[in-house]
């Protein structure tokens, strides 16, 4: 699925003879999409396609995470407010980084990007159609700007381990990518194997909805991916799955009441920039439990969730939206395996998980708040 075929570069070869300095080398990256890319790494200089690649930089650029970034798009800080306040307190250098709009609503600026002069790009897969129809990768190669994709939100449980490898590679930093794999696989680990060793388990049916409460409409859901694909490795039937073909999608309110689902499960973020004072939940880092219950709950007197099952017994839940476009999804996995099945699971604390993680691979400190639930002790 990828791979690195290195090239020594003659003049990186020279001056490393010479000096006795670790020197840059050529290496052709195979990227996400099956393209090849060659790229001078270690790379000093980088653009971050996406605000929340922070999330993946921060993890191996621990002690300095914006030390390579110098532009990103706007992002971070409307989607999730709260921790990017949290980084800027520790970091406040980061607010003097250029920001881009986004590839994909057509307000990336190319002259920006090119002055800056990074030794690459990292883009995420969703861009890919839109960077195409641009013509923006023969732009930037025409001036020496290599771009690579990687993907943590269209087919993250397929594509997190191969897209921390080639960031790793792209960074130096392949031990430490290799690292956090096997953290990320080895908490998998703890639902999968349960759910194998227990058998044949009754599944719950999950309605997941994408970001309740932040536009009037509904429902937002998920098809057989992202929280979607997360639902069902954490031992449930994903509702929307036979009716959204691809990752993201709608279902209409009629559709969620003759399913008549076993669970609900809101995703939600501090999105106080994009919809001021919306109905969103705002579950995230040092989010107020008491203030997202109540949200939750009046986001299900809704008609799609009127006489619901899932209402009906309280088992209706909240959790960090950025789970979709992040490293980070073992956690949730985690955390919905403990809402659908909290006999097998009593023992597994989600929260001890995310705080691990933070200790070991992330410069900020850990804050409770990525979950709520109607639910009396879940």
């Amino acid at each position: 699925m990828f791979g690195f075929n290195r090239v020594a570069s003659a003049a990186a070869f020279s001056l490393a003879l010479f000096s006795g300095a670790a020197s840059a080398e050529t290496v052709t990256v195979t990227d996400i999409t099956g393209r090849e890319v060659q790229v001078n790494v270690p790379v000093e200089r980088v653009i971050l396609g996406e605000g929340r690649q922070i999330y993946f930089t921060a993890a191996l650029d621990t002690d300095a995470p914006f030390k390579r970034v110098v532009g990103w798009r706007d992002d971070f800080k409307k989607a999730d407010l709260d921790g990017y306040n949290i980084y800027l307190e520790k970091f406040p250098e980061m607010a003097k980084i250029p920001t881009f709009g986004g590839m994909k609503d057509g307000t990336f600026d190319i002259e920006q990007a090119v002055a800056l002069k990074p030794d690459v790009i990292i883009m995420n897969t969703e861009a890919k159609s839109a960077t195409e129809e641009s013509g923006y990768i023969e732009k930037l190669a025409k001036v020496g700007i290599p771009l690579v994709y990687i993907d943590f939100r269209e087919k993250p449980m397929q594509h997190t381990d191969q897209s921390m490898r080639i960031i790793g590679k792209l960074f130096g930093k392949e031990a430490r990518a290799e690292e956090f794999v096997t953290f990320h696989d080895e908490q998998l680990a703890r639902v999968t194997d349960v759910l194998a060793r227990a058998g044949g388990i009754d599944k719950p049916v999950v309605f997941m909805e994408r970001a309740g409460g932040y536009s009037d409409d509904c429902c937002m859901s998920f098809g057989d991916e992202n929280f979607g694909k997360m639902v069902e490795i954490a031992g449930g039937v994903n509702m929307a799955k036979d009716i959204i073909p691809g990752t993201f999608g709608t279902v209409n309110p009629e559709q969620i009441i003759a399913s008549n689902p076993d669970q609900v499960i809101v995703t939600g973020s501090n999105w106080e920039l994009y919809v001021p004072g919306g109905k969103w939940v705002g579950v995230g880092p040092g989010a107020d439990a008491a203030t997202a219950m109540q949200k939750l709950a009046v986001l299900m007197q809704r008609p799609a969730f009127t006489g619901v099952k899932a209402v009906e017994e309280g088992n209706v839940h909240a959790i960090w939206h950025q789970f979709y476009n992040s490293p980070y999804q073992f956690v949730a996995v985690q955390q919905i395996a403990k809402w659908l099945h909290p006999d097998l699971f009593k023992d597994l604390d989600p929260d001890a998980t995310f705080k691990e993680l933070h200790e070991r691979f992330l410069p900020v400190a850990y804050h409770t708040g990525y979950f709520a639930s109607l639910k009396a002790g879940l």
